[in-house]
């Protein structure tokens, strides 16, 4: 019988406290790193999960300092459409700005505005020159008609325009004086250079720690599987300037993943690489080997995840991040701790047990930003949240054909259409009677905005490093002490003897 060797969870430990000179975890500060190139001012990262993240979510993460991971479990085209939603959403210039021609319709101009996310439009000419613009205020009150662009737009010369190399101060100087929301760029030949908007500069203020390219805009990232369309999905994601590539399966050290992970690695030049997901040293060894810029752990530790329950398979979580983070940080590659945080206290143990930063799902299910509408259930409101391996996820991927993979089998030919489907049929429930749930569906109480739960996070781990005199996560890695507790100990870590209100 080989030895079993002891893993522990987050459960099973505390922080020590120690002799702080930190006054106030004001002092505290959580700058930290995603990946080997993307830094974050808070050490959040929202997860790739299709009830946690699209646009929305990624938006608000990335203004809050910390980052969003657009799930994969969409067509290319729509995961394409979520990056760049995210990527025109800011940007002290915006270098194409979304246009249309003058001769476009209203009802063609609102649904590909719905479909871009934007609520203008820059109107030119075949040459790019610049005729007008169109804000949504200027499809006001025009039910039952469908003018075109060029008879509702504000005509260039009525507009307040700059060059294109005008800065912050200039830009912001020209809103106060003139009280616009545009600010279309020209170049000296009358062609469109760029838009700057009154939200952009704002913004600047209202969230000085936004995580942001050198171009300014927001940075996001985008979740890709290791079989089907996924190096042609990372091409496609390239092409809409998304900042990191995660690879995105339960279990990336095998012979598939890393294959997976050395072409995309060829292929997604200018964006990082996170590999994921891994539970030991041998896996993070051969992931930084393959040239991954990051490291995702966590096998079944997730509250919607029960891969551990069904396969048997996995690593208490504060074990994997210790094992994993040995090897991480001699390469200089952050690691993300995925998964099993209960409590907020939970965010610094994994902090302090190598993680650079922690991915949310449950925290934020549930939020205004995650997808899906409000349900009313017994007079409370909730959302559906689920595990990408349960029932219901893997059904409806399979049922849309998301995978990429055709529906209806290769058939000889002659057979008639009612044949082909009633094989076809035949097929899908034959391949819907072998899915083996690794995940649930369940409801969450309905939230509220997602940068109040953020808030509340990111206080909880400012606490916790100034228990442990860390004012810094570098800081917390060095000085964090963590003690083993039993069951008893627990009990006594949360409220007891006392009814709540």
């Amino acid at each position: 019988m080989k030895k079993i060797s002891l893993g522990l969870t987050y459960d099973d430990v505390l922080l020590v406290p120690q002799k702080s000179a930190v006054a106030s975890r004001s002092e505290v500060v959580t700058d930290t790193r995603l990946s080997r190139h993307i830094p974050l001012a808070i050490p959040f990262v929202s997860s790739n999960v299709d009830t946690v993240t699209e646009s929305a979510m990624a938006i608000i993460m990335a203004k809050l300092g910390g980052i969003g991971i657009i799930h994969r479990f969409m067509t290319v085209e729509r995961q394409v459409a979520e990056i760049s939603r995210v990527k025109r959403s800011e940007g002290f210039v915006m270098d194409s700005p979304f246009t249309l021609t003058p001769f476009q319709t209203l009802d063609e101009a609102k649904l590909l505005m719905k479909r871009h996310g934007v609520t203008s439009a820059v109107i030119v000419d075949p040459q790019n020159k610049i005729l007008g613009l169109v804000s949504e205020r200027d499809t006001w009150f025009l039910h039952g008609k469908n003018p075109t662009m060029q008879s509702i737009m504000t005509p260039v010369d009525k507009l307040i325009t700059a060059s294109v190399t005008t800065t912050l101060r200039e830009a912001r100087e020209i809103f106060r004086t003139h009280k616009v929301e545009k600010l279309p760029l020209v170049r000296a030949d009358g062609t469109l250079g760029g838009l700057i908007t009154s939200r952009t500069v704002l913004n600047q203020d209202i969230y000085p720690k936004a995580t942001k390219d050198t171009k300014g805009r927001l940075r996001v990232g985008a979740a890709v599987g290791v079989v089907g369309d996924y190096l042609e999905r990372a091409q496609e994601l390239m092409k809409a300037h998304v900042d990191v590539i995660v690879v995105d399966i339960a279990h990336v050290h095998s012979v598939h993943g890393m294959s997976a992970i050395k072409k995309l690695r060829s292929v997604c030049r200018g964006a990082d690489v996170i590999g994921g997901n891994i539970a030991t040293s041998e896996a993070a060894r051969d992931l930084v080997r393959l040239g991954c810029d990051g490291l995702k752990v966590g096998i079944g530790p997730g509250g919607i995840c029960i891969t551990r329950m069904v396969a048997g398979v996995g690593m208490p979580q504060l074990s994997a991040i210790m094992e994993c983070s040995e090897i991480a940080r001699k390469a200089r590659v952050p690691l993300i701790a995925d998964g099993g945080t209960n409590y907020p206290g939970d965010m610094t143990k994994a902090l302090a047990a190598g993680a650079s930063t922690v991915m949310i799902t449950g925290w934020l299910a549930g939020t205004d930003e995650s997808p899906g509408s409000i349900i009313l259930r017994k007079g409370q409101k909730y959302k559906v949240h689920r595990g990408a391996a349960s029932f219901s996820a893997v059904a409806s991927r399979m049922l849309s054909g998301v995978s990429g993979q055709p529906r209806l089998p290769e058939l000889r030919s002659g057979v008639s259409g009612q044949v082909r489907k009633e094989i076809a049929e035949e097929e899908l429930n034959k391949e819907l009677e072998e899915i083996v749930p690794e995940g649930v569906e369940s409801f969450v109480p309905y939230k509220g905005p997602a940068k109040d739960v953020i808030h509340q996070l990111v206080g909880a781990v400012k606490s916790g490093m100034s228990y442990c005199n860390a004012r810094t996560i570098a800081q917390l890695w060095k000085q964090a002490k963590f003690v083993q507790m039993t069951s008893s100990g627990l009990r006594e870590s949360a409220q007891h003897n006392v009814e709540e209100m």
